[in-house]
């Protein structure tokens, strides 16, 4: 008789050895939810960085979410079904459809990379096998060029002089439109014409006050604008770029398929910022993605602040199987986090800002030794309880 099937959650909330911020939030630690399940001998770990200035969701709603999800049953089928079975329902449905499941965006996502990672891992396949690739182009790339992104913690000229090469330039705005207005110009007068730039307003602007803000950065050579109005705010999206001509991409509007469909109805924006996490796992993500295509708009593959592991390199294989993004982010946990939860650590070259997709199987990672404080949650098959994780005793001189 095999052993029981195991589930483990931790709640990490790293300091971050830098902060982050932007007019929605400033963010000094990470807030992601792991998922380790363990079945027969195979591993899956997956994640979700809820914000509730995104999508409503917080760990607390996940967690309370995660206890009424039939466990038992997926351990049951993971066991009975076929591992490449299992993985074509996946990719075909999400955990969602394939298991039946209701929940918010990063509940399933948690759910949906731990169960890919765990079928990659049976199967022997990396990140970009796993996650649906219809419409993409057939030639993968071995190596994608990534955004850097400009907070507001990080004054302009230090960001040019230490964090190119350049491939395209997110800039956070400020609550001020002139900052934002000399960052653009100072970035144009140092990269020129040829390094895409975008302005990220994070819902911040007022439809009064955002015509004249977006002529402005249109004019001193902004090409882009993410999210400069309240979530959802379709048709006066729409006045926007029709009165502008400056391409809007939406970002917090667009966690759904319906969010998507209405955007491309409305006429509200020119591209997707699509994130594994808000979007509810990579296989509604790779949706969405065909949906833009479909569309005639562009979309960007883009990352939560501060994730901690899995969701980077689930993010990061879906931008290996859909190579014709505008631009890639892959975050900054090289420089957030020192002592990193998860081994291998995601990697950057900072040389060449550009990343290569993780070796595999799965999605390349495994838990380390820095994870362990941050259990709270075990859940054995059998029990349909979630029992407190005992935090773990202090690690002697021995064993530091």
């Amino acid at each position: 008789m095999p052993d029981a099937a195991e589930a483990v959650l931790y709640r990490v909330e790293m300091p971050m050895a830098v902060s982050f911020d932007h007019p929605a939030k400033r963010r000094s630690t990470s807030d992601s939810l792991l998922l380790r399940l363990d079945v027969d001998g195979a591993c899956g770990l997956g994640e979700c960085a809820p914000r509730a200035y995104v999508t409503g969701e917080t760990t607390e709603t996940v967690t309370s979410g995660l206890r009424h999800v039939p466990l038992d049953e997926i351990f049951a089928r993971v066991r009975s079904t076929e591992p490449a079975a299992l993985l074509a329902r996946v990719r075909h449905g999400g955990v969602a459809g394939t298991f039946g499941l209701r929940g918010g965006g990063n509940l399933l996502c948690l759910l949906e990379t731990a169960l890919l990672d765990l079928l990659g891992r049976r199967l022997g396949l990396g990140g970009a096998e796993l996650v649906p690739a219809e419409g993409a182009p057939a030639a993968r790339r071995p190596a994608l060029p990534v955004s850097q992104v400009l907070d507001l913690s990080l004054d302009v000229e230090e960001f040019l002089d230490t964090r190119g090469p350049f491939h395209f330039v997110k800039v956070k705005a400020a609550d001020d439109i002139a900052r934002d207005l000399r960052t653009v110009t100072a970035i144009r007068a140092r990269l020129g014409d040829t390094v895409p730039v975008m302005v990220d307003a994070n819902m911040s602007w007022t439809p009064d006050e955002a015509h004249g803000q977006l002529a402005a950065l249109r004019d001193a050579g902004a090409d882009l604008v993410e999210e400069p109005l309240a979530k959802g705010s379709w048709a006066e999206l729409a006045r926007l770029r029709a009165r502008t001509g400056l391409r809007i991409l939406l970002d917090e509007s667009v966690c759904t398929l319906d969010d998507a469909r209405t955007a491309v109805e409305s006429g509200a924006c020119d591209a997707f910022n699509v994130r594994v996490a808000k979007n509810g796992g990579p296989v509604i993500a790779a949706q969405l993605i065909e949906l833009a295509r479909r569309a005639g708009l562009g979309f960007q593959i883009g990352v939560q602040v501060a994730e901690v592991g899995p969701l980077i390199n689930a993010g990061r294989a879906l931008a290996f199987a859909h190579g014709d993004a505008f631009t890639v982010e892959a975050g900054q946990s090289d420089r957030f986090f020192p002592e990193p939860v998860v081994s291998p650590p995601p990697a950057v070259c900072r040389t060449t800002n550009t990343i290569t997709p993780a070796p595999g199987p799965g999605f390349g990672l495994g838990l380390n030794e820095h994870a362990e404080p941050w259990a709270v949650l075990r859940r054995t098959e059998g029990d349909t309880s979630w029992r407190p994780v005992p935090a773990p005793a202090p690690r002697t001189k021995e064993h530091a």
